[in-house]
């Protein structure tokens, strides 16, 4: 397996519900509203290849974005690796309802992405 690997994605949208029906309707995906976190998952399992993901409503962001979650152990300090290899920290380590914890960053030229650490 990779090291530090994508094992999540988000799609921020202007309207939720009608993305959700477009990605069911053409690629057959079973999403569902998770009402804890708020927003529509799709998980795929443990064993399977590709990679669980979401989809919400734009509350504070103009455009729509899509980003990806890089799996990592210790999010604190990769959060200090990222700042000391020229990335910048769009939002700082938060805890999730889950108990796991994420932090959104830029690497240098500004493309967002984001860390996640899973519950302990």
């Amino acid at each position: 397996m990779q090291k530090n690997p994508i094992v999540f994605w988000e799609l921020a949208s202007h309207d939720a519900e009608k993305s959700v029906k477009f990605f069911r309707d053409v690629f057959e995906w079973d999403l569902r509203m998770d009402e804890r976190l708020g927003f529509y998952v799709v998980e795929v399992g443990k064993e399977a290849p590709e990679v669980d993901g979401g989809i919400f409503t734009l509350k504070r962001a103009k455009l729509p974005f899509l980003t990806l979650y890089i799996l990592v152990n210790d999010i604190e300090a990769m959060a200090d690796k990222v700042v000391d290899h020229g990335g910048f920290l769009v939002e700082g380590v938060q805890k999730l309802p889950t108990g796991s914890k994420i932090c959104l960053f830029n690497e240098p030229s500004g493309v967002t992405f984001a860390m996640i650490e899973n519950r302990k």
